[in-house]
């Protein structure tokens, strides 16, 4: 009836296992999981979930406040990450402006083989109209 000699194998996890852990089955969640002191991380860490203009608007109020609490080193830190999204920000508009104009060049060139098809056609049908005469 000792039942702590059954549960002796599971008592100590290989390196490979420690960050492991199984999805519940049912569902719930342990109470471990709420843990504040668990390792949260985020998915993306490197990446943010706002557009450009909204994170330069968002660099220079900090900048504005860490230069007025009078530590210049870290508002010129927020000044370099919003001047990083605004050019982010100029190369957007001028991709976009780019992708328009080559909408434009394309249906331009689609018109153009549309009409020389055309005259391709009227062509071909007048000189079998002459062979038929």
């Amino acid at each position: 009836m000792n039942n702590f000699r059954n549960n002796r194998k599971n008592r100590f996890k290989s390196n490979g296992e420690r960050n492991f852990r199984k999805r519940p089955i049912n569902g719930h969640k342990n109470h471990t999981d709420f843990n504040p002191n668990s390792d949260f991380k985020h998915r993306n860490p490197g990446r943010n979930n706002q557009n450009a203009a909204k994170l330069i608007d968002k660099y220079n109020n900090l900048a504005r406040e860490a230069l007025s609490s009078g530590d210049k080193i870290l508002s010129e830190n927020y000044l370099q990450h919003a001047d990083h999204f605004s050019r982010i920000l100029s190369l957007q508009e001028m991709n976009k402006i780019r992708s328009e104009n080559t909408n434009v060049i394309e249906q331009n060139f689609n018109k153009e083989i549309e009409k020389i098809n055309t005259d391709k056609d009227k062509v071909s049908n007048l000189s079998t109209s002459d062979k038929t005469d």
